[in-house]
C-alpha cells in the first residue's frame, strides 16, 4: 500500500504505539478509527531521521517527505506561535507568507530547544499531528494533495506515513497556497 515506505516494513499507528512520541499518540487515539488506518508508523536508525540522510538510506522519494518547523513571532508584545508543514523539497516562506498571515511584524524559526520544550517532541521529528491544541497549523496546498507522505512521529526513531487530507484535516488546520517555495 505505501509506495513511500522504501525498505522499510509499515506498521499499523495502533500496533506500534512504542514508535510514537506521546502527544503523537495521544493525538492519534483521538482520531476515528477509519483515519487512524490511514496512517502507518516504519521505525528507523535515529541517527538517519533527517530527512535526506532518510530518503538515501531507505530509498524513499524525498518528493514525498514533508517538513514540519516550528515559527514564532511577535506584533505588540505578543507571541505567536505556529506550525508549518512543507514538502521537503521546498523551504517555508517564512518572511512572506507566514509573517503576513501570523499579522505580526518578523517571524522566524523557534530556536530547536523551545520547540522541543514546547511540542513535547523530539528534535528531528516534530510533526503536525500532536501539536498544542492553540497553534496554527499552516500547511502548504501541495503536502494537502499528496497521495501519501513521510513525515516526524515525535521521535529520531520512527517516521509516520500519511496521506495529505489526513494533515490537512487536523485541528486549527489551514491550507496555504506557495508556503513552501
Amino acid at each position: 500500500m505505501w509506495t513511500i515506505a522504501g525498505t522499510l516494513s509499515a506498521h499499523s499507528v495502533d500496533d506500534r504505539t512504542d514508535l510514537l512520541g506521546e502527544p503523537v499518540a495521544a493525538a492519534l487515539a483521538g482520531l476515528d478509527a477509519q483515519t487512524r488506518n490511514r496512517c502507518a508508523v516504519v521505525e528507523i536508525d535515529p541517527e538517519l531521521a533527517d530527512t535526506a540522510q532518510f530518503c538515501e538510506h531507505y530509498d524513499s522519494p524525498i518528493e514525498a517527505s514533508a517538513n514540519c518547523v516550528v515559527v514564532a513571532g511577535k506584533r505588540g508584545g505578543e507571541e505567536k506561535l505556529a506550525a508549518c508543514l512543507v514538502l521537503a523539497t521546498t523551504r517555508a516562506d517564512i518572511n512572506n507568507v507566514v509573517r503576513k498571515h501570523l499579522d505580526v511584524r518578523k517571524a522566524s524559526f523557534a530556536p530547536m530547544d523551545r520547540a522541543v520544550e514546547l511540542t513535547g517532541m523530539a528534535y528531528g521529528g516534530i510533526t503536525p499531528i500532536g501539536l498544542p491544541a492553540d497553534w496554527p497549523l499552516l500547511i502548504d496546498s501541495a503536502v494537502a494533495k499528496a497521495p501519501e507522505l513521510v513525515i516526524g512521529a515525535g521521535i529520531r526513531d520512527a517516521k509516520l506515513l500519511v496521506p495529505g487530507d489526513v494533515l490537512a484535516a487536523l485541528p486549527n488546520a489551514e491550507v496555504l497556497e506557495a508556503l513552501g517555495s
